[in-house]
């Protein structure tokens, strides 16, 4: 099950407490102060793991706590460290502390093995060996151990895809990312069949390969919460291309591609600036005859009206499925120079 969001409460640790403890040895008739410090509660840390693809493990944890700090001992011994907790999140996780009145987003976790702080542990109290000074030899008093940190997170994941692959529902999308890939997502003739985001990789060669995401169906309205807009629109903003998916039998393939792009816009002002290609699907349901001239009229009127270029493309017979992919991997290999020129 693919979760995509998550509410959970972390606790660092609290500081173990400082000792009052005073030398006892024989013939010693008044040893000096020996209590021990208190040892540091134990911290809380987000840690990324790419082996994680959802947050479904923060539906059944809701609490995270760090150990408490030990109390410190006789002897100068001091209190054992609190153990610290680790909260592992999928990369591209974004932790946003909603204790306040106002959300704060705290950090985004988007590399294998990153660690961010997000609790510390409170400090251990000192003991009151700390505590001699010249006019008081034998302090009775100890410093108890500081508070830990209580916080409620919410995680949001925004998958992590090269190329994000943008359609109404029922346009094709996931049977061409099962083309493409070898990624199995649900196929069937109906609206909204893909009800989470799917990801794919792509081989190009041997060595060459890019990871596609398909994003469930984008309707009017999305970026508002209709349809399953603003669930998914989210997983748009980290891809680096869009392959926008235009139904060739669409009473209105150009006013189908105004509307979702104008949906990316509303949602994110950057999001339809994103280089991106326009593929023209499901180009195997007409004869021949009819398809060449629908799909000429079709690719004149994307250039007269919007300056934009298209590839009929066929899922199930295969046109142009090789074409598209070196298609989008040369347009992945010009953003990744521009992003580093």
């Amino acid at each position: 099950m693919f979760i995509d969001y998550a509410r959970v409460k972390i606790e660092s640790g609290q500081g173990g407490d400082g000792c009052v403890s005073f030398r006892r040895e024989k013939f010693v008739a008044k040893g000096g102060p020996d209590g021990g410090d208190g040892g540091k509660g134990g911290d809380v840390w987000a840690v990324g793991n790419s082996s994680l693809n959802t947050l479904i493990k923060y539906r059944y944890v809701k609490h995270i706590r760090a150990g408490n700090g030990k109390r410190g001992e006789g002897g100068n011994r001091s209190g054992a460290r609190g153990e610290d907790a680790f909260l592992e999140v999928p990369l591209g996780t974004e932790i946003i502390d909603i204790s306040g009145t106002e959300p704060r987003k705290i950090t985004e976790i988007t590399g294998q093995g990153e660690k961010y702080l997000l609790a510390q542990g409170g400090m251990g109290g000192r003991g009151n060996n700390r505590f001699k000074t010249a006019t008081n030899q034998s302090p009775r008093f100890a410093k108890q151990g500081g508070n830990g940190v209580q916080l409620e997170l919410e995680l949001v994941l925004k998958l992590m895809a090269d190329v994000g692959l943008v359609g109404y529902p029922n346009v094709g999308k996931s049977t061409l990312l099962s083309v493409l890939s070898e990624a199995h997502p649900k196929i069937a003739d109906y609206e909204f069949t893909t009800l989470e985001p799917m990801l794919g990789v792509v081989q190009v060669s041997d060595f060459e390969s890019f990871v596609m995401a398909d994003i469930p169906g984008i309707i009017e309205g999305a970026h508002v919460g209709k349809g399953l807009g603003l669930q998914f629109l989210r997983h748009i903003e980290r891809t680096r291309v869009l392959l926008f998916l235009i139904d060739m039998n669409s009473p209105d393939p150009l006013g189908d591609y105004q509307t979702l792009s104008r949906e990316l816009h509303l949602y994110d002002p950057y999001l339809n600036k994103k280089p991106h290609l326009i593929a023209l699907s499901k180009c195997d349901t007409q004869n021949a005859e009819l398809k060449q001239d629908k799909t000429t009229g079709i690719a004149t009127l994307f250039e007269k009206k919007m300056q934009e270029h298209i590839l009929p493309v066929s899922s199930v017979t295969g046109e142009n499925i090789s074409r598209l992919k070196f298609k989008l991997w040369q347009l992945l290999q010009e953003t990744e120079n521009f992003n580093h020129s």
